[in-house]
């Protein structure tokens, strides 16, 4: 493994953080998890992990914490909060924020940990269930240059490819530029086979020819919203997520709201969490973010 064994705190056994946490515990490290859901905990626990009934219990005695969390508010409250992560491990701890927040509440954590002699890295992910699941997922990390190099061999063993994408917040800044490129693309995707179907074109005749030229893109020919078409598609699965559409809502209003804040032109990325926001009003929220090829086939033309 190329690393010393690791006393690891795991905070949020979720979707994505409990095959994370598995898989740290696979390489050999020490892992004990937290999660409010007693059904994370008791999984973990299954998988021969360690688990506490508390944040401060499973703080104890760690040298490293991983986070999943679901919000900028959580993570925030997680590290500065009473008997937080900032108040609870040594200094010279690493922390590595794998969360998916906004940039400033990321940068302010980060300065607060710094401050106080902890090691910390941004490290936002791309690659969704399967890929924590199998360890093949993308690290976008932020953070000194120190804490990345302390940092990668524990990514390593979760994830095949890491991009240090500069100092800290620039790992959510890549991340949600990338997830506001994706979800801009899939909605273009999934209108360019809406069109072809109203003309009489076959989806596959669509697909052969866009896939072998000018529009090729990720969510044509990796992720294809049509069904039959790619078979590692969510597509072939009832939209089964995959990365679901509320999650994608939720970088998309990340994008949007750094946009504003930096006052970005994001008309595109505006426009695609618009669509996104109506998907998930109409009962898309737990499917995966292709299935917004479904509402838009049953959308109709309106004035703008």
């Amino acid at each position: 493994m190329g690393t010393q064994t690791k006393k690891i705190c795991f905070i949020g056994l979720g979707n994505m953080g409990l095959p994370m946490a598995q898989n740290l515990l696979k390489a050999g490290h020490s892992v004990t998890g937290y999660d409010l859901s007693e059904e994370a905990r008791s999984q973990f626990m299954q998988a021969g992990g360690g688990i506490a009934d508390s944040v401060g219990a499973a703080l104890n005695g760690a040298d490293t914490v991983v986070t999943m969390l679901p919000k900028g508010e959580h993570v925030k409250n997680i590290y500065l909060g009473e008997n937080g992560v900032l108040s609870s491990v040594d200094s010279g701890s690493l922390l590595i924020d794998s969360s998916t927040i906004d940039v400033a509440t990321s940068r302010y954590v980060a300065d607060k940990a710094n401050a106080a002699g902890m090691k910390m890295v941004d490290a936002p992910v791309s690659g969704g269930v399967v890929g924590a699941t199998q360890g093949t997922l993308t690290f976008m990390v932020g953070g000194e240059d120190e804490n990345y190099r302390l940092a990668l061999p524990l990514l390593e063993v979760m994830g095949k490819s890491i991009v240090h994408a500069g100092k800290a917040g620039a790992g959510q800044a890549a991340k949600i530029c990338n997830n506001m490129l994706l979800g801009i693309s899939m909605v273009g995707t999934c209108e360019a086979f809406v069109l072809a179907d109203k003309l009489g074109l076959a989806a596959d005749k669509l697909f052969e020819v866009a896939s072998t030229s000018s529009g090729q893109c990720w969510s044509l020919t990796s992720y294809c919203p049509v069904p039959g078409l790619v078979p590692s598609s969510p597509a072939n699965n009832d939209y089964k997520p995959g990365f679901a559409a509320a999650m994608m809502l939720k970088d998309l209003l990340l994008a949007n709201e750094a946009a504003e804040q930096c006052q970005a032109v994001n008309h595109m990325g505006q426009r695609a969490s618009e669509l996104y926001k109506e998907f998930c009003k109409e009962g898309g929220e737990t499917l995966d973010f292709s299935g917004i090829m479904q509402f838009l086939l049953n959308q109709r033309l309106v004035e703008v």
